[in-house]
C-alpha cells in the first residue's frame, strides 16, 4: 500500500472525483489503480470563498514499486506506515509476582489499565470517586442544584475530566510508534463513531465517552482487572534503600486499610491537590510547572461559522467551525486561545468546596447555541508563584475562592459582557449572548478574582483577536470567570524508566504528573507508563 498525503479537492466534489485526482497525482492510468481508502479528512479554509477538503489516503496500486521510485523524493508520496499495536510484554506462565496498582481511572489511567490488563497483569485500579453513572448524577447536582460532592464531580471518579469535555481527540504529540491510534481503535471497539479514525480533529462529546467508558470497563474485568470505586489514597509505605532512595511498599487507603504493591502507577488527574500534599510531604520529588489562568469566553457559534467559513458556513463536511488564537502582550505576557468547544457550553468544574472553577464541553453533535473556549494567560512559577513545589496550587485556589465570592458565594460563577470589561466597568446586565454557564452566572467585575496582568492582557488581545475572528470583541460576548485548571501546576519528576526520580515503584503518569495535555495525550502516556511496568515486572 502506498500513503498520499495532502490531496485536496473542492468542498462538494463528486465520489467520483476522488480516484480521477488520485491518478492526476501520481501519474497513474485508471486501471493502474486498485483501490483507496481514507486515513484522514481535514479542511483548507484560508481562502474562504474556495474552501477545499485535504486527504490522506492510503493507496493500492498495480505497481507499487514503481510508483514509489518515481516519488522517491517526494514527501507526501511513501509506503503505507504499519500502524498495529505491538505489546512489549506478556506475564510469564506461572507468574506469582504481585499485582500492579493504577491510581486514578480518568484517560491516563483508563488506558494504563486496559494495556496492564491486556497483556495479562490484571491490574487494580483505585478511584476516589464513583462510576460513571453515578458521577454523572453527582457532577449535574452542582450545575442543577449548586451542590457539590467534592469526592465526584467534573475532576473524580471513572473517566476523569474528559468525560464532561468536549471529547478531543487530537494533540501535538510525536507518535512514532502510533499510539494514538491503538487508543483511538480502542474507542471505536467501545462505541466511538468510527470517523475519528480518520477526521483530523476528532471529537466524541460527553454523552458518548459515558457509555465508551463502562465498556472499556468491562473489558479490563473480563481480563482479571479490578476496579475499587471510593478507594482514596491517602498515603504511602515507603522503604529507605541502601543509596537514600526509597521503594514503594504499599497503599494506605482513606480507611486505614494497607494494599501492598511494589508497582503504582500514579494517574491522579491535574486536580488531586490533597494528593499532591501528600506527595510532597513524603520527599517524592515534586517540582512547580507552568500552567495558565483565565476565564471563559463565549459567542454564538454562527458568528464563528461566519467568520471562518463565509458563505460555506453550516456545510455538514464543515460542521461548527472552531478557532486558535493567540497575541503576545506588551506586558510580556501571552494571551490564547485554550480547549475550544464549538456548539458547547461552559461548566462549572470545582471540586472544593467555596471555590469556582469554569471549563468548557460539548457533545457530540456540537449542536449547542454557543461557541466557547478558555481565554487565558501563561503564567511561571519564576515569575508568579516562586514560593515553592505547591505554590501554584495556592494560587489557584485563591483566585478560585475569590470567584466565588465574585459570583454571589452560591456556585453562580461571575461573568462580564465584554463591551462593560473594555471600558473598565462592572457589568449589571448582560446582552443578547446568554452564557451556558450553571448554576449561573453573576454580572459583575472580572477583575474582582483575576490578577491585573492578565486583565491588562486581555484588554490588548481582545481587540487583536477582533481583526482576526469578526466579531469576537462583540460587546455582547461573555467573559466568564474563572478558568484555573488549564494544566497540572506541578510536575512529579520521573526519569527514562517513568518512575520517580527517588521513590522506585512510582510511576507518575499522565496530565496530574505533569507529562500530558488532554484526553489523547494523557491516554498515550498511560499506554507509556504500562508499558513500563510492565518490561519491570517481568523482568523482577
Amino acid at each position: 500500500m502506498i500513503r498520499l498525503s495532502g490531496l485536496k479537492l473542492p468542498l462538494d466534489h463528486p465520489a467520483e472525483a476522488m480516484p480521477v485526482a488520485i491518478c492526476e497525482r501520481l501519474g497513474l492510468e485508471s486501471q493502474e489503480l486498485l483501490g483507496h481508502s481514507v486515513v484522514r479528512r481535514g479542511n483548507d479554509a484560508r481562502r474562504r470563498s474556495a474552501i477545499q477538503l485535504v486527504y490522506t489516503l492510503d493507496i493500492e496500486v498495480a505497481d507499487e514499486a514503481a510508483v514509489l521510485e518515481r516519488f522517491a523524493k517526494d514527501h507526501d508520496v511513501r509506503p503505507t506506515p504499519d500502524t498495529s499495536y505491538k505489546f512489549v510484554a506478556h506475564v510469564p506462565d506461572g507468574w506469582q509476582g504481585k499485582r500492579p496498582v493504577v491510581i486514578g481511572a480518568g484517560p491516563c489511567g483508563l488506558f494504563a489499565g486496559l494495556i496492564l490488563a491486556q497483556m495479562g497483569f490484571k491490574p487494580i485500579i483505585l478511584d476516589r470517586g464513583k462510576v460513571v453513572r453515578e458521577r454523572t448524577k453527582d457532577t449535574w447536582g452542582l450545575w442543577r442544584r449548586a451542590e457539590l460532592n467534592p469526592d465526584s464531580n467534573v475532576q473524580f471518579g471513572e473517566g476523569g475530566a474528559g468525560t464532561f469535555s468536549d471529547g478531543k481527540l487530537y494533540c501535538r504529540v510525536k507518535d512514532p510508534r502510533f499510539l494514538g491510534r491503538k487508543v483511538l481503535e480502542e474507542f471505536v471497539a467501545a462505541g466511538a463513531p468510527d470517523d475519528i479514525l480518520w477526521e483530523a480533529h476528532p471529537h466524541i462529546g460527553t454523552f458518548r465517552l459515558v457509555s465508551m467508558v463502562e465498556a472499556m470497563r468491562k473489558q479490563i474485568e473480563s481480563l482479571g482487572g479490578e476496579y475499587r470505586w471510593q478507594h482514596r489514597v491517602d498515603d504511602l509505605v515507603l522503604e529507605r534503600q541502601g543509596d537514600g532512595t526509597q521503594k514503594l511498599r504499599g497503599l494506605v487507603l482513606h480507611d486505614g486499610s494497607v494494599i501492598e504493591a511494589d508497582h503504582v502507577v500514579l494517574a491522579v488527574g491535574h486536580s488531586a491537590r490533597p494528593t499532591f500534599t501528600m506527595l510532597h510531604g513524603k520527599g517524592v520529588h515534586i517540582e512547580p510547572k507552568p500552567f495558565s489562568i483565565g476565564v471563559r469566553i463565549e459567542h454564538p457559534q454562527s458568528w464563528v461559522d461566519k467568520a471562518r467559513y463565509g458563505n460555506c458556513a453550516g456545510h455538514p463536511d464543515l460542521g461548527a467551525a472552531a478557532y486558535s488564537l493567540a497575541h503576545h502582550c506588551a506586558n510580556g505576557r501571552t494571551v490564547y486561545s485554550f480547549c475550544m468547544c464549538p456548539g458547547g457550553r461552559v461548566v462549572a468544574a470545582t471540586s472544593e468546596e467555596g471555590r469556582v472553577v469554569t471549563n468548557g464541553m460539548s457533545q457530540y453533535s456540537r449542536a449547542e447555541f454557543n461557541a466557547n473556549s478558555g481565554l487565558v494567560v501563561g503564567i511561571d512559577p519564576a515569575r508568579d508563584f516562586p514560593e515553592g513545589p505547591l505554590a501554584g496550587i495556592e494560587l489557584q485556589r485563591h483566585w478560585e475562592s475569590l470567584a466565588y465570592v465574585a459570583g454571589g458565594s452560591s456556585y453562580w460563577a461571575p461573568g462580564q459582557t465584554v463591551g462593560d470589561f473594555l471600558a473598565r466597568r462592572p457589568s449589571t446586565q448582560l446582552g443578547s449572548v446568554v452564557p451556558s454557564y450553571k448554576p449561573g452566572v453573576t454580572p459583575t467585575d472580572l477583575s474582582l478574582c483575576l490578577p491585573d496582568y492578565v486583565i491588562e492582557a486581555f484588554h490588548e488581545a481582545l481587540p487583536a483577536f477582533g481583526r482576526q475572528i469578526a466579531r469576537y470583541d462583540d460587546p455582547d460576548a461573555v467573559m466568564t470567570g474563572v478558568e484555573t485548571r488549564t494544566s497540572s501546576p506541578i510536575r512529579i519528576t520521573r526519569g527514562k524508566d517513568y518512575q520517580s526520580l527517588n521513590v522506585a515503584g512510582l510511576y507518575p503518569a499522565g496530565e496530574g504528573a505533569g507529562y500530558a495535555g488532554g484526553i489523547l495525550s494523557a491516554a498515550i502516556d498511560g499506554i507509556k507508563v504500562a508499558e513500563a511496568v510492565a518490561v519491570q515486572m517481568v523482568a523482577a
